[in-house]
């Protein structure tokens, strides 16, 4: 049974199998009756639910709250803001009757002609146009604003390719929407939130990441300004780990969302949006993970600590539960998640071989002699080590050891990317390197046609134009022509 659950394709020799066996294998997630969805596993939920309560305690403590809006979308709302349907319009899953009814030859059920909608619902595949239209009815003057809403929600959007978190019809998501009353102060607002991100992925997720503005053309639908977080996966490829848009007026206008400033004239409202969803997931599966199974950091983990007795009899097991009852006891005082797993109908071997697979940061093993010796064994799941300590002090030795991986498996995720991002300066060069699967350094003419030709040639797209790093300008590598910074380029996820 160990060997069944470590049958997991190598990195090394296929590397989007591995992470299809590995989410099937540590039950996180499965594929759905319907095409594109999935069936997200109690343990890849409690991954979220973990996300989900630190980023909403982020959220709140940046003067957000929560609100619900509607699921459906009245066709004509899409079509109010141009450049934000067209954005999204291939990817609408559309409602168009409301009822159903028993087939003449009592073969099932079909759709009722007669209960056809006088106007299509669209599945939102984003709240911006729905949320819009409200905030119509509840601004009218600057003494309304800021409004700073949150939904934790599903969207929909029809993927024709989908792989398991990071590319579904379905997924989860949160999506904030802010209307203010200045352009500055819309600003302000998106930038907190790409650094609310960033805070997140590198101290929670221990996931480094680059920050930046996106391209003209890599834009969200509809936006002014989108600002990115983009991680390096262990292929090299890139990951967008999360954006937060500046949308200008163009809402505010397409919704007349209109407000009376301090000095009595009226202007349009000012917007941001943003949003993180279950892609993370995959994300924190394809940065630390390997050959053995899941990875995961600490702060994210659902079970921080197992602990598993190794023992003879019933009665070696009382005893052996008696001294570890009290550990876990302390260690829960500590606010730190433990699992006694003194279940009987699996052994040892296959609890340590499970428990390596779902990538508990700690396990803890006891057997006869340790409890004649008053030690336990540790074996750390970021570097597999193990070691015979004194049960002495074993809770505030755990507690730090969890704290020594957190930081162990961002620093690995860091040197990895270090050692993986290049500078290049010629096209030919850009080329052959982007083969190897690393993040590139080089200079663009800034027009998107000469983004296009590099996409197409050679699969890679700008993931960013980096707010820090090498500002000096310099000649774009396909043109010649002047280029202000130099700005990442990747294959991606």
């Amino acid at each position: 049974m160990a060997k069944e659950l470590k049958e997991l394709t190598k990195r090394s020799v296929n590397y989007s199998q591995w992470y299809q066996d590995l989410v099937i294998k540590a039950d996180l997630a499965e594929n759905s009756a319907v095409r594109g969805c999935m069936v997200i596993k109690p343990y890849g939920y409690a991954i979220w639910e973990k996300m989900q309560r630190i980023l909403d305690d982020m959220f709140k403590e940046t003067g957000h709250v929560n609100a619900y809006f509607p699921l459906l979308i009245p066709k004509s709302f899409l079509s109010k803001e141009a450049e934000h349907v067209e954005g999204f319009a291939k990817e609408c899953a559309v409602v168009t009757h409301y009822r159903l009814k028993t087939n003449h030859d009592g073969t099932g059920v079909v759709v009722d002609p007669a209960a056809k909608l006088e106007e299509e619902l669209i599945i939102r595949p984003t709240s911006e146009t729905i949320i819009w239209n409200t905030y119509r009815n509840w601004i009218q003057s600057y003494r309304d604003l800021p409004i700073l809403c949150n939904q934790w929600a599903n969207v929909m959007r029809w993927e024709m390719r989908t792989r398991l978190f990071l590319r579904t019809a379905e997924f989860l998501w949160q999506e904030g929407h802010t209307a203010h009353a200045t352009r500055e102060e819309a600003e302000i607002e998106a930038k907190k939130m790409q650094e609310v991100y960033a805070n997140f992925a590198e101290n929670y997720m221990a996931m480094p990441v680059i920050k930046g503005v996106k391209s003209a053309s890599e834009r969200f639908a509809g936006a002014l300004d989108t600002y990115t977080i983009e991680a390096m996966m262990q292929d090299g490829k890139a990951l967008q780990a999360g954006t937060s848009h500046f949308l200008g007026q163009n809402f505010g206008k397409a919704f007349d969302v209109t407000f009376i400033d301090k000095e009595g004239k009226s202007d349009y409202a000012w917007a941001t949006s943003w949003g993180v969803s279950t892609r993370l997931i995959g994300a924190l599966i394809m940065s630390h993970s390997d050959d053995n199974g899941l990875v995961l950091p600490p702060h994210l983990a659902p079970i921080q600590v197992v602990i598993v007795p190794i023992y003879r009899s019933e009665e070696q097991l009382a005893q052996i539960s008696e001294k570890v009852n009290g550990i876990v006891a302390n260690l829960k005082k500590m606010g730190i998640s433990v699992k006694f797993d003194d279940a009987d109908n699996k052994k040892p071997g296959w609890k340590f071989a499970e428990y390596e697979l779902k990538g508990v940061p700690v396990r803890l093993a006891m057997g006869g002699r340790d409890l004649e010796n008053n030690t336990i064994e540790v074996m750390r799941r970021d570097t597999l080590e193990k070691e015979t300590i004194t049960c002495d002090g074993i809770e505030e030795y755990v507690q730090n050891l969890l704290e020594e991986i957190q930081q162990n498996i961002f620093r690995k995720a860091l040197d990895h990317r270090t050692a993986s991002t290049i500078t290049v300066d010629t096209y030919e060069e850009f080329k052959e390197k982007i083969e190897e699967g690393l993040f590139i350094m080089a200079h663009w003419d800034g027009t998107p046609e000469t983004e296009e030709q590099i996409k197409n040639e050679t699969k890679a797209t700008i993931r960013c134009i980096p707010l820090a790093g090498d500002k000096t300008p310099g000649k774009c590598m396909v043109t010649g022509k002047p280029s202000a910074q130099r700005v990442l380029f990747a294959r991606a996820y």
